[in-house]
């Protein structure tokens, strides 16, 4: 929000969920997000450089197919309650980004609005030993 504001700018972010059962993954949890959502709803001046478009997750980074459509599907929960109890001036959720090249389309399944396929658009990274 203070470098938004030094700009003179809105910025419009995602909020990131922990979603998976890979520990090497970041997140709020649920109660988190409750928190900092009440937080912006309640002292709105605070964030007012900020719009709160939606949430993002990733998946556990497995072939098991029912556990990441899963994990998807807890978010599009999370996603839906969090859109009927929080909708306001700076959080207007309307944005849900899950999936990646390799789980889009359980992704798009769960409601997905936003997929990350960038190794399917332009191929595996080629990592430079250092």
């Amino acid at each position: 929000n203070k470098q938004a504001a030094k700009l003179n700018r809105i910025i419009p972010c995602l909020l990131q969920v922990y979603i998976s059962k890979d520990e090497t993954k970041f997140g709020f949890d649920e109660q988190e997000l409750e928190t900092l959502l009440q937080k912006i709803t309640d002292n709105p001046s605070l964030f007012s450089n900020v719009l709160v478009k939606g949430l993002m997750g990733m998946a556990t980074f497995t072939e098991d197919n029912a556990m990441i459509e899963a994990e998807f599907a807890s978010l599009k929960k999370v996603f839906d309650q969090l859109k009927i109890n929080y909708q306001n001036n700076i959080i207007q959720l309307s944005e849900i980004s899950m999936g990646m090249s390799a789980d889009y389309m359980l992704a798009l399944k769960q409601g997905s609005t936003m997929v990350r396929i960038g190794s399917l658009l332009f191929g595996e990274r080629n990592y430079k030993p250092s």
